[in-house]
């Protein structure tokens, strides 16, 4: 399994790089319901996680995504564009998995036992959703803004601070 002794970080989308509240239509695909005042955008984030990670070029992207379970992770990897997507290596989902079993799972369930299968050497988790982590996480989960995402100042403080800690630079 790719990510064994490496640097990894687990990555949702929705209230992380965007807004969190996000619908989806077969026709038309992810959309922010009516209720979502228009200035917010798909993947706003994006280039500021770029920023954070561009000093960690070692640091490799499991999403963790419920969009990785809709388009797969190569696809949904794709939204972080030419400079991320290169390093996303896989989801917590994969097809050998049950779905329904998967799904019953709270959040912070599926990074952690993605972590015991995937087993890297250092690993975070950007995610707005903080139901399910375990004690035995502790502070490698780093919860995100609902509708700032990684750009709230305190989120962003933390995500710096633990970056240099947890993953190596260079």
């Amino acid at each position: 399994m790719r990510g064994k002794d490496e640097h990894v970080l687990y990555l949702d989308f929705d209230g992380v790089l965007h807004h969190s509240e996000v619908w989806y239509h077969p026709k038309i695909g992810p959309y922010f319901p009516l209720k979502v005042p228009n200035r917010y955008k798909f993947f706003a984030h994006l280039g500021l996680l770029e920023s954070l990670l561009e000093p960690y070029p070692r640091v490799f992207i499991v999403l963790s995504t419920t969009w990785s379970r809709r388009y797969g992770p190569y696809r949904a990897g794709k939204n972080l564009g030419h400079k991320l997507s290169p390093r996303v290596i896989g989801a917590t989902f994969h097809s050998r998995m049950n779905p329904e079993e998967f799904d019953n799972k709270l959040r912070g369930m599926q990074v952690y036992e993605d972590v015991l299968r995937r087993k890297p050497a250092q690993w975070l988790a950007l995610d707005d959703d903080n139901e399910g982590w375990p004690s035995e996480v502790g502070e490698r989960y780093i919860r995100t803004h609902l509708t700032e995402g990684i750009s709230d100042a305190g989120v962003l403080a933390e995500i710096k601070e633990k970056f240099d800690k947890y993953f190596a630079r260079g």
